[in-house]
C-alpha cells in the first residue's frame, strides 16, 4: 500500500488547515481568518483501504517577533525537512507574491518533491486564475499546480489522488480509526482558542494561551472542563471578560457547543481569565502551556 507524510506549508492565512480538514474529512485543526491560528505541528491522518497519508499541518510562515513565533517558524522548518512530500499552499484570493515564489524556491531546494495548492478559487475573480498560472509557468519552478476550493470541494479529489500517487510503498503509520495525533484535551483547548480568535480583534487573540486544569467525564457522561484563558495585559483581561461578564459568557457558550459536537456528549465548562505578562517571550511559560518544538518521530 501507499503510505507517507505530506508537509502542508505556506504563508499565514493561506488556507492550509481548512484544506487538511477537508481532505481528512474531520476537523483536526482549528480555523480562523487571522494569522497565527495554527501554533503547533498537527498531524491529520487520511486512511483508505490501499493508502494512508499523514498531513503535517504547520504554522503559517511570517516574520517572528517573539519567542513563541520564533519557535513556530522552527517547527515549520523542521517539518519540511522530515517528510516524503511538500504541498505548498498559496492564497489565490490574495494573489501570488514575490515572497511566495522565494519560499517555493527555498523549499524546492530541499530536494523533497513538491506541488502547489492554489486555494480559495471560489472567492476570487475567475480571470485572475489564468494570469497566476502564467506566473507559475514563467517562474521556472516546474511544479504541478492545483487550483482548489476547500470550502466548495473543487478539485480537492484530484489533488488527493495526485498525492496518493506520490507516496512511497509502506505500512500504515496509524491505526485506521485515528485521524490526528493530538489528544482530546489538546483539541478542547484549541476549540476555545478558535472561538477567541473569531470573536476578538487586533492583538488580543494572539496573546492568548489556553490551560486545561480539569478534563474528566463524570458518571452521568457529562464532561467537566475547567480551563484558564491566559492573556498578557490587564486591559486585555477586561476586554475578554466584557461588561458584566458578557464577552466571556458568549465566547464560552460558542466554545461549549463545539466541544459537545467534538466529544459527542454534554459539557459543563468553567472558564477563568488570568494575566501573565509577556508569556510569549518567557520560555518557562511556553513549556508550561504546552508549546514545545516537535519533530517527526
Amino acid at each position: 500500500m501507499k503510505s507517507g507524510y505530506v508537509a502542508v506549508i505556506g504563508r499565514a492565512n493561506a488556507g492550509k488547515s481548512t484544506l487538511i480538514n477537508v481532505m481528512v474529512g474531520e476537523k483536526v485543526s482549528i480555523v480562523s481568518p487571522k494569522p497565527q491560528t495554527t501554533r503547533d505541528r498537527i498531524l491529520g491522518v487520511l486512511t483508505e483501504e490501499d493508502y494512508q497519508i499523514v498531513f503535517v499541518d504547520t504554522p503559517g510562515i511570517y516574520r517572528a517577533r517573539n519567542a513563541l513565533t520564533d519557535m513556530m517558524m522552527r517547527t515549520t522548518e523542521q517539518s519540511a525537512q522530515s517528510v516524503d512530500y511538500i504541498l505548498y499552499v498559496v492564497d489565490g484570493h490574495d494573489g501570488i507574491s514575490d515572497e511566495d515564489f522565494e519560499l517555493m524556491k527555498k523549499y524546492k531546494a530541499l530536494g523533497i518533491p513538491m506541488a502547489i495548492a492554489y486555494t480559495k478559487i471560489d472567492i476570487m475573480p475567475k480571470e485572475n486564475i489564468p494570469l497566476d498560472m502564467a506566473k507559475f509557468s514563467d517562474s521556472g519552478l516546474d511544479l504541478d499546480v492545483f487550483p482548489v476550493s476547500a470550502r466548495k470541494g473543487k478539485n480537492v479529489k484530484a489533488l488527493k489522488e495526485f498525492l496518493v500517487k506520490q507516496m512511497p510503498e509502506g505500512e500504515k503509520v496509524f491505526e485506521e480509526d485515528i485521524v490526528s495525533d493530538k489528544s482530546e484535551r489538546f483539541m478542547i483547548s484549541e476549540i476555545m482558542r478558535e472561538k477567541i480568535l473569531l470573536k476578538f480583534d487586533k492583538e488580543i487573540p494572539h496573546g492568548i494561551a489556553i490551560v486545561i486544569n480539569e478534563f474528566k467525564q463524570n458518571e452521568g457522561g457529562v464532561y467537566e472542563i475547567n480551563l484558564d484563558i491566559v492573556c498578557e495585559r490587564q486591559n486585555h483581561k477586561a476586554i475578554l471578560i466584557g461588561k458584566q461578564g458578557r464577552a466571556i459568557k458568549e465566547v464560552s457558550s460558542f466554545a461549549r457547543q463545539d466541544m459537545e459536537k467534538f466529544l459527542g456528549a454534554k459539557v459543563f465548562l468553567t472558564t477563568y481569565v488570568k494575566v501573565k505578562e509577556d508569556w510569549r517571550d518567557r520560555p518557562n511559560l511556553l513549556r508550561e502551556y504546552g508549546y514545545e518544538e516537535s519533530k517527526r518521530e
